[in-house]
């Protein structure tokens, strides 16, 4: 485990740089965590992170990127369907693992992702 500081907290990351404890996420954690990792969180990654939150804390592991893409694909893209190529293109540092790790998620969870 490391400490890092995010959102003028200090919290404790696993070696993946995923957070220790899933009730340590709050929306500038989410932004922190992202800014770290270059990207700047649109409506779109919003809407993924929102589900993902949602989804896990209903069945306590992560939607796969089929569930996501069923569950709010079209609110991702408005003009063509959404695939799995969306999904990685609004994280491209790993696709639903990136996505999981942003949203706060225990990585051994996002294995599927």
């Amino acid at each position: 485990m490391s400490a890092m500081l995010i959102a003028g907290r200090t919290l404790e990351l696993n070696p993946k740089g995923f957070l220790a404890r899933f009730a340590d996420w709050d929306r500038e954690v989410a932004e922190g965590l992202a800014a770290e990792e270059g990207l700047t969180l649109s409506d779109c990654h919003w809407r993924v992170i929102d589900f993902l939150r949602h989804y896990f804390h209903t069945y306590d592991h992560p939607p796969s990127p089929r569930l996501i893409i069923r569950g709010i694909g079209e609110r991702l893209t408005m003009n063509a369907p959404c695939t799995r190529k969306t999904l990685e293109a609004l994280f491209p540092g790993g696709g639903c693992k990136q996505a999981c790790r942003i949203a706060g998620l225990p990585d051994y969870y996002c294995h599927s992702c």
